[in-house]
């Protein structure tokens, strides 16, 4: 008999790892959920050290009023994202599902959207400068982003293809016949995307607020997160596995992933947003941060 060449590599099981932190009843804290709460708090924490800045497009009074249509963005945006981009026939004959947010599902280019008009709509409710202010909010994504991607690889979803790296993780899988199993070694691509994401956009987008004058640029920052996410997320796809629910349609026929189709005009978008930043230039007061509305 043939050895399996699987058997070596490191098992999630191996890991104690729980989605779930602790349960009372039929209440249960997870670490999904956690990661958005931690996010959305780090995020804030952030953008009032951003926003403490002369020149800032908006005071400190805003922030919290702009965290909350924020977070609601992120929420409702990446739900809906998701029912739409990967699930609408379910979720078309289970409508009622939609709102099982415990239940998992949500979608990072959904969440995006939702946030751009949730941002949109706050702008205009206190006449700023929307691209600014999104300027700003794009620099505390990354918190989320990394700390929701860990919290992928905690709950076991997402993986990658399957690989022989040295750090390859056999994940929980289920076939089609329901049959729980420990499955082939795969890249772990949710720790990937969560060094992506996370750390290096976290920099990228770090160096150019504090180092260059990109803040003065409105369109700049954002342009580089959408571009830069965008790319990102574009090149792991390659070793990440397909979504089940696209085999046998166009998508897969068209050998990219849903991911890297939402990508393609976030990248785009990316592009063009960086390019003409420097044409919507504004001309900035050297005022006290804490006020700061340029």
């Amino acid at each position: 008999m043939l050895a399996d060449p699987d058997a070596n590599f490191l098992s999630y099981n191996d890991l104690g790892l729980d989605p779930v932190i602790f349960q009372i009843g039929a209440f249960a804290l997870r670490w999904y959920s956690l990661a958005y709460i931690a996010g959305i708090f780090l995020g804030y924490w952030y953008l009032l050290k951003l926003i403490a800045k002369p020149g800032a497009p908006m005071a400190r009074r805003h922030a919290d009023d702009l965290v909350f249509y924020g977070a609601l963005g992120v929420i409702l945006g990446g739900r809906l994202g998701y029912v739409l981009f990967y699930r609408p026939g379910f979720y078309l004959s289970n409508p009622v599902e939609i709102i099982r947010l415990w239940d998992g599902g949500m979608s990072l280019h959904g969440g995006v959207i939702g946030t751009t008009l949730a941002i949109l709509y706050f702008a205009r409710k206190h006449g700023l400068n929307w691209l600014r202010v999104h300027d700003y909010v794009a620099c505390c994504a990354p918190f989320g982003l990394g700390l929701g991607r860990v919290a992928n690889f905690i709950n076991g979803e997402l993986w990658g293809a399957p690989s022989h790296v040295p750090w390859a993780v056999r994940f929980n899988e289920v076939s089609a016949a329901g049959e729980r199993f420990v499955g082939p070694a795969r890249h772990p691509s949710q720790l990937y995307e969560a060094v992506l994401e996370g750390i290096v956009l976290f920099a990228i987008l770090g160096f150019m607020f504090w180092r260059t004058k990109a803040r003065y640029e409105p369109g700049k920052l954002v342009g580089a997160f959408i571009f830069f996410y965008g790319l990102f997320r574009f090149l792991v796809e390659f070793i990440r596995e397909p979504d089940a629910q696209f085999r046998g349609t166009i998508i897969e026929a068209s050998g990219l992933h849903m991911g890297q189709w939402l990508s393609v005009p976030m990248i785009l978008g990316g592009v063009y947003l960086m390019a003409t930043a420097k044409k919507r230039r504004v001309r900035v007061e050297a005022i006290a941060g804490t006020e700061s509305v340029a």
